[in-house]
């Protein structure tokens, strides 16, 4: 069940209409949204709701312990203690594979998968109804671990009091719009809102209204149709490609990923708003940064500020001194990258942004460009930092570190120029949608918001038949089956 599918608006009305029913009934809104979003995971994840219910109840828990306790070695333990629980969950099912492999490739051994839960439901069952060799990845783990981690560290330093009832923090940590892919939700941020009754005024339901469908158009119109008809073929195979066609692709994917994760968040917020909460923004127009750090604030960023606040502080951030400050920015990057998946791939990723930010630290003091104001000044440092960060997306987005070769090999030995013509007029509509969407993401701001307020002070009538008018638009699009949001497998 996703955004993009028509199952997922009918469970959508038909939530709504019952919110509608609650919105001013904290206890009962909340306790039923809950009970909806339990409902959409499972539809999503199958049997890992009942990873998803341990979690909270662990999380809950935990979190009251901490708080209740007075000792701070007690408090320090049962801190520990939770956030060691969710993270071996975390890795149990995300990086079982890898570590094996590694173990294997490192030792010379054999070694295979065996999955104990799999067996203790099959004991249970008494049949073999769980494969034991396999371990699959639940849909969402990496989000809703990472929001009960911000809660009981924020409980540990005293920001948050544990929320009184369960059914409220189960809500908080199931929500459905944001539960599969994020934006990462702080506790501290969530939970103040979890009493404070729905309202919605008429600017504030075109807002959402607007987020909604700029999700939608990002999502199917740009990000799947380059990925269908242009982006997947490529990666798929680039040695059947030329070096150009597979720069363009990579290009096109750096577009893609952006427009496929921000489309996402765009509508998960959109969502929320119509329900009466608020999420952080988690995208500020990437491809506009001027530097690979300006870039690291406006991507992602409640991952970021997660890693930042969550991770890179509490080992030393920057107080030990330079070599100290690097070596935790790079031990915050890698793990950044392994955050995104299971493979050497994505912990080079990771590594190449780290070195981009440790070069930047140090160019930055030297830099006769670093305060330029002037346009040209501008437009190249957003050029450079636009390559560079489409540059690792090599590594994020070939399936294996053959891929990466491949693609490598094709741009050193067989670029060929001699296609461009024919290039053009092959892929000349993905090409459109391409520039489409890279001009309208270098729209100024001020532009882009005066439209966005514009459409939510419209009449109904008017955003009911642009609504209309978009939809028919991006279905007119689609090629292919709905295609997953390409942050799922994180």
């Amino acid at each position: 069940m996703i955004f993009t599918a028509l199952d997922f608006w009918v469970f959508f009305i038909a939530v709504f209409a019952g919110f509608a029913l609650l919105a001013n009934k904290t206890a009962l809104r909340n306790a039923y949204l809950m009970l909806a979003s339990f409902f959409f995971y499972y539809k999503t994840s199958g049997l890992f709701l009942i990873l998803l219910v341990f979690s909270i109840l662990f999380g809950f828990s935990t979190g009251a312990l901490i708080h209740g306790t007075k000792e701070k070695w007690q408090r320090k333990f049962l801190l520990i203690s939770g956030i060691t629980m969710h993270l071996f969950l975390l890795c149990y099912f995300k990086y079982a594979y890898f570590f094996t492999e590694v173990v294997n490739d490192a030792v010379g051994t054999n070694l295979g998968i065996f999955n104990p839960l799999a067996e203790m439901g099959n004991l249970m069952m008494d049949e073999q109804y769980f494969r034991v060799d396999a371990i699959l990845l639940p849909v969402g783990i990496s989000f809703f671990t990472f929001q009960i981690i911000t809660y009981l560290v924020d409980i540990y330093r005293g920001n948050l009091k544990p929320v009184k009832s369960i059914l409220d923090f189960g809500f908080y940590v199931s929500f459905f719009p944001q539960l599969v892919a994020g934006p990462i939700v702080r506790a501290s941020e969530f939970i103040p809102q979890l009493h404070n009754k729905s309202l919605l005024t008429h600017a504030e339901f075109g807002l959402a209204l607007f987020m909604i469908l700029k999700g939608l158009f990002k999502k199917m119109f740009i990000g799947d149709y380059m990925a269908v008809n242009f982006i997947d073929r490529v990666f798929a195979n680039p040695l059947g490609y030329t070096g150009f066609e597979n720069i363009m692709a990579l290009f096109a994917y750096s577009l893609q990923v952006y427009v496929d994760f921000s489309g996402y968040t765009d509508i998960a917020i959109g969502l929320s708003l119509l329900m009466g909460f608020r999420l952080s923004r988690n995208f500020n127009s990437p491809y506009k940064a001027v530097s690979v750090g300006d870039f690291w604030r406006r991507w992602h960023i409640s991952l970021s500020s997660f890693l930042k606040d969550y991770l890179y502080i509490p080992i030393g951030g920057n107080k030990h001194g330079v070599v100290r400050t690097n070596i935790n920015l790079m031990i915050t990057m890698l793990l950044g990258g392994l955050w995104h998946g299971a493979s050497w791939n994505f912990i080079l990723w990771g590594a190449i942004n780290g070195v981009g930010l440790l070069f930047y630290k140090s160019w930055k003091k030297i830099s006769p460009y670093e305060k330029s104001t002037h346009w040209a000044v501008r437009i190249g440092r957003i050029g450079l930092t636009f390559v560079f960060i489409t540059f690792t997306r090599v590594w994020f987005r070939a399936p294996d570190t053959a891929g990466v070769t491949h693609f490598f090999q094709q741009v050193y030995t067989n670029m060929g120029w001699t296609i461009i013509p024919d290039f053009i007029i092959g892929f000349k509509y993905t090409m459109l949608v391409m520039l489409l969407g890279f001009v309208t993401h270098w729209l100024s701001n001020e532009f882009k918001d005066r439209w966005r307020d514009k459409f939510a002070h419209a009449h109904p009538i008017a955003q009911g038949l642009i609504c209309i008018a978009v939809v028919v638009v991006i279905y007119q699009s689609l090629s292919a089956e709905a295609q997953p949001f390409i942050y799922f497998q994180f």
